[in-house]
């Protein structure tokens, strides 16, 4: 295998891996943006994805495994909205306890209906998201480089990926385009001032963590159905956290945070590509230290090579109307 056809490969991988990361992101970005703060991504996501697999699995649809994906990531959401913005509850508190609560249903659950230690019976084929070959594809698979690209890396991935990365330019021009997008952004600066100009400050934060639940809700639906053929025991692995630090790290702006998003989901791909492979000087590297390059990559990056990310100045602070 030559090295172009490797390189091509990896940021073929790249793109899978990273799509929960960028579909998390974003949803923390709206969530962020309104001044809520969603260490809850992780369970949220979690709890997605058994469900879709578990809906998935009973009724043989993909779509309704995605709807009900979605269905429980809203709910998970409007449960840390009613405690963070209608009872003015600790988020940080409320997030944590979201991840707990998800990681022990969903194998509390998976024990109870399937029996199968946790997770869900592997799904059909028509239970699955399928891969999608553009027109031409398989034509064009031997011509040098440009059959690669287009054969390879663009082609023969399934809808939700594609959707994933045409959600980015849609969440920017929301945010930044939109009167929703503004108001959405006003109440994570000052929240005040929005509620004096007769704007309800709950409202836009409910909605803001309705968007994240969608969000969050397919990236758990494509762990379970399109990148996985089944739900498995915390099967999301701290991809909740990393978005979380890939947000931080693209300045809760939607491109940066995407492109953040990539910078993880490739060191990934390396580490998926370096399993078993003698390198020059250097023989085998332990399978243990590549699959904590990702973590490790988030902990230095935000720890020295991020500079100034200045959050929403309302993050975290419960807003109390005076009366």
């Amino acid at each position: 295998m030559d090295y172009f056809t490797l390189f091509i490969l990896i940021l073929d991988s790249t793109l899978r891996v990273s799509v929960p990361l960028v579909l998390a992101s974003l949803a923390g970005l709206f969530s962020e943006r309104s001044g809520v703060v969603d260490i809850g991504l992780e369970g949220k996501m979690l709890a997605a994805a058994f469900a879709s697999a578990a809906a998935a699995y009973v009724t043989g649809s993909v779509w309704i495994g995605l709807l009900a994906g979605v269905g429980v990531s809203m709910a998970l959401a409007m449960v840390h909205g009613f405690a963070c913005v209608t009872h003015n509850g600790n988020q940080i508190v409320s997030g944590v306890a979201i991840n707990i609560l998800a990681s022990g249903l969903t194998v509390i659950l998976g024990i109870a209906w399937f029996s199968r230690g946790g997770q869900t019976p592997p799904l059909p084929p028509s239970a699955r998201f399928q891969s999608l070959e553009f027109p031409g594809a398989a034509a064009l698979a031997d011509v040098p480089v440009i059959g690669g690209i287009y054969s390879e890396l663009l082609s023969g991935h399934n809808i939700l990926v594609y959707a994933a990365f045409l959600a980015v330019p849609l969440v920017w021009w929301i945010l930044y385009r939109t009167r929703f997008g503004l108001r959405l952004r006003a109440v994570g600066e000052n929240p005040e001032a929005v509620d004096t100009a007769g704007i309800s400050v709950a409202k836009m934060r409910y909605m803001a963590l309705a968007c994240g639940g969608v969000l969050t809700g397919v990236a758990g639906a494509y762990l379970a159905t399109a990148q996985s053929a089944g739900f498995i025991r915390e099967m999301t692995a701290g991809k909740g956290f990393i978005a979380l630090a890939a947000l931080i790290f693209g300045k809760w702006r939607p491109v940066p945070a995407m492109l953040s998003a990539l910078l993880f989901g490739f060191l990934d791909a390396v580490a998926i590509r370096l399993q078993g492979v003698s390198l020059p000087l250097i023989g085998e590297i332990p399978v243990q230290f590549i699959q904590a390059l990702p973590y490790v990559l988030t902990v230095v990056l935000l720890a020295g090579f991020i500079g100034k990310a200045v959050a929403p100045k309302a993050i975290g602070v419960p807003y109390v109307k005076e009366r």
